[in-house]
């Protein structure tokens, strides 16, 4: 567990700690260091967890796309706990693990199929600043998903944004979610 952390951890406590404490220990067999600091300002803390509710019952757009877009979203902003807790996720939702492995280096990767590659860079093209998201990207995923699930995955990206950039600027680093799956956090090859 990280301990440079810029916003110092919270003890969760009372009956809320104890069920946010009870639902974490069950999903993730921990609580995520994200918790322990959202925990200083609840109302912000239950404004993320409503909008994560909600996201996760969007299912317009195939979940493994959404993995893999988050994921690209986390490596472009640098969040090795995002990336961490991505890994965590895919092996429970059932991802191939070596394809996972390979998000951070999928430029270089064949291991993706063209519209994963066009999800994958149009989440780098969102997360950059300014965004450089294009007309063309646009109209490809369109073709290739359909509005709904557009939308979708460009909301799940900013969501990330929101995600990663909040946790890389409180300090938050790899908590070993990873680790359960045996796949050891990657790093993007510099191109």
């Amino acid at each position: 567990m990280s301990r440079s952390l810029r916003i110092p951890e919270a003890r969760i406590s009372g009956p809320s700690g104890a069920i946010l404490s009870f639902v974490a220990r069950r999903m993730w067999g921990r609580i995520p260091d994200n918790a322990r600091v959202l925990w200083h300002h609840r109302r912000v803390m239950n404004g993320v967890l409503g909008i994560e509710r909600s996201a996760a019952r969007w299912k317009a757009l195939d979940p493994h796309l959404a993995s893999y877009a988050t994921m690209a979203t986390a490596g472009v902003i640098g969040c090795s706990w995002c990336l961490d807790f991505g890994y965590f996720l895919a092996h429970d939702e059932g991802l191939d693990l070596a394809k996972v492995r390979e998000v951070p280096r999928w430029r270089e990767s064949d291991a993706f199929s063209e519209t994963e590659r066009e999800v994958m860079a149009y989440a780098e093209a969102m997360t950059a600043t300014p965004p450089e998201a294009t007309d063309e990207q646009a109209e490809r995923l369109l073709a290739a998903l359909g509005a709904p699930a557009l939308v979708e995955l460009t909301q799940l990206i900013a969501l990330e944004n929101m995600r990663s950039r909040f946790n890389a600027a409180v300090g938050l680093e790899s908590q070993g979610f990873s680790a359960v799956c045996e796949l050891p956090l990657a790093v993007a090859s510099s191109a």
